[in-house]
């Protein structure tokens, strides 16, 4: 069951630049009424103010802050559409000395981050009709680049989760997006060394938009995602999403 943007209120965590600045301005372009910038500093939300005025409502929150993700749920208690799309990334292989450490902080952050969002909202939504919660998992949640070892290992993680809680909050009537970019011009993908290949962060804002209206489970926005996706769609399509779920 699709979800129209248009007159829904929706929250974006990590909201103030990258993806995050693109999925707002999608979400504002296609009609929605509201949007709560999530940011771990609220200064930081001040373009979008700039940029849409009283429709954008600057809202602190750190995914690894328990505290502030329980607040934002009290204050956005009209949230019809959640996005989480924060996240950190370490340039790490699994032969590093520090991949440890590094797999460590982006669970905590990817995944962790994940599962107290979907926890402090899930209630959020039911109570307003159910919506959508929607997950950046990246391709990289289903292909491992060796010189990301350990972030693979946290999105395929987050991705594991995300097909959970498609069947799980199917059940209160949320639907669940999975979005999978690949290299996007970003603040992150030029630290990662992929600014030459990287695509526009307004081909997964829009393509949101577009998914959500089309009540899809998967996204993969730009080229590099379409090819995994296409390689990888008969498994989704019969594995992943062939029981449960919507």
């Amino acid at each position: 069951m699709g979800i129209d943007v248009k007159g829904q209120v929706a929250l974006v965590t990590g909201a103030n630049r990258g993806i995050g600045r693109a999925i707002v301005d999608s979400l504002i372009a296609h009609g929605a009424a509201k949007v709560y910038a999530a940011v771990r500093d609220v200064a930081s939300a001040a373009p979008l103010v700039a940029a849409h005025g009283s429709r954008i409502v600057p809202l602190e929150l750190d995914l690894q802050q328990p505290a502030t993700i329980l607040a934002a749920a009290r204050t956005a208690s009209d949230v019809t559409i959640v996005i989480n799309n924060a996240g950190v990334l370490r340039t790490a292989t699994a032969l590093d000395a520090g991949a440890i450490e590094a797999l460590a902080y982006e669970i905590e952050v990817n995944v962790n981050g994940l599962l107290r969002m979907a926890q402090a909202f899930a209630p959020v939504l039911k109570k307003n009709g159910g919506g959508a919660f929607g997950q950046l998992n990246s391709v990289a949640s289903v292909k491992a680049f060796p010189g990301f070892s350990t972030y693979c290992a946290s999105k395929a993680a987050a991705y594991s989760l995300t097909q959970s809680l498609r069947e799980l909050l199917a059940e209160q009537g949320t639907h669940v997006l999975s979005i999978h970019p690949g290299p996007i011009a970003t603040d992150m993908a030029n630290d990662a060394g992929l600014a030459e290949i990287a695509e526009p962060a307004s081909l997964v804002g829009e393509g949101i938009v577009a998914a959500l209206k089309a009540g899809d489970f998967h996204l993969w926005p730009d080229t590099m995602a379409k090819q995994v996706g296409g390689a990888y769609a008969d498994f989704a399509r019969n594995v992943v999403e062939a029981s449960g779920g919507e």
